[in-house]
């Protein structure tokens, strides 16, 4: 018998690659999926199937027509049913004046944070309407509901995204699809997002004066709020969270 399946849309080294993990330990075969990376990804998931769980890999361009539609395809088929997607697909592409945001540059924040996961939506969802259950787990941020200087790309993306889950809650959890908004208000310790932004020096400097109180958001523990929605009963669904460290002030404080 096939084991579900968790498709995590990407499988960086925080979020989106504990998440996969905790899946895979809860029984899940976890499909991850990143932009580049082979030998990150393979060490991803040679941790899981260390640990005993079940694990494939893929690199995918999430922007490349075809490439979410034909992993789903490959995935239904060759390996399980996928009872959750884990959208963790980021879309930041650096702070930029109006005037240093070009259409392209702009556009790309869009395809990234909202056509993608509208691809991903219309390519799994009629997989699992058939069977009459699944749950989207969609990773976003401040910007979905807040503006800031710079942001321009970013905050329209996100606030997309924001709008579009809403739309699908909408449409789907009537007939037992769950869509869940994770709204991450805050710094993460994860070496290859905020880590690329920072940089090494930087980030090793967030990470010694504020990660050993616990000031950052730690992946590892994020993945467990994750996968405990994922299991709630139908009755008393989450829609909307959001996610910080205790150190931080919530998005409508600042």
């Amino acid at each position: 018998m096939k084991k579900p399946v968790c498709l995590v849309i990407g499988a960086g080294a925080g979020i989106g690659g504990n998440v996969g993990k905790r899946f895979a330990r809860g029984g899940y075969h976890a499909v991850l999926c990143r932009r580049s990376d082979q030998e990150g990804l393979d060490a991803l998931v040679e941790s899981i199937r260390s640990e005993g769980g079940s694990a494939t890999g893929f690199l995918l361009n999430a922007v490349e027509e075809g490439s979410i539609e034909d992993r789903v395809a490959a995935t239904e088929a060759e390996v399980g049913p996928i009872e959750v997607v884990a959208f963790n697909l980021g879309a930041q592409i650096g702070n930029r004046s109006l005037a240093d945001t070009s259409y392209k540059v702009f556009e790309l924040g869009w395809q990234m944070a909202t056509f993608a996961l509208f691809r991903t939506a219309s390519a799994v969802c009629p997989h699992m309407l058939e069977r009459g259950k699944g749950t989207f787990l969609v990773t976003s941020a401040t910007a979905a509901v807040r503006g800031n200087a710079g942001q321009h790309s970013h905050a329209a993306a996100m606030g997309g995204r924001r709008m579009l889950c809403q739309t699908l809650n909408a449409e789907l959890a009537p007939q037992g699809i769950h869509i869940v908004h994770i709204l991450v208000d805050g710094a993460v310790d994860a070496p290859d997002t905020l880590g690329k932004m920072l940089g090494p020096e930087e980030f090793q400097k967030l990470r010694e004066t504020r990660g050993q109180e616990d000031g950052l958001l730690v992946p590892e523990h994020m993945a467990e709020t994750y996968f405990h929605i994922a299991q709630q009963h139908r009755s008393s669904w989450t829609h909307e969270l959001d996610l910080r460290s205790f150190t931080d002030l919530a998005w409508w404080n600042h």
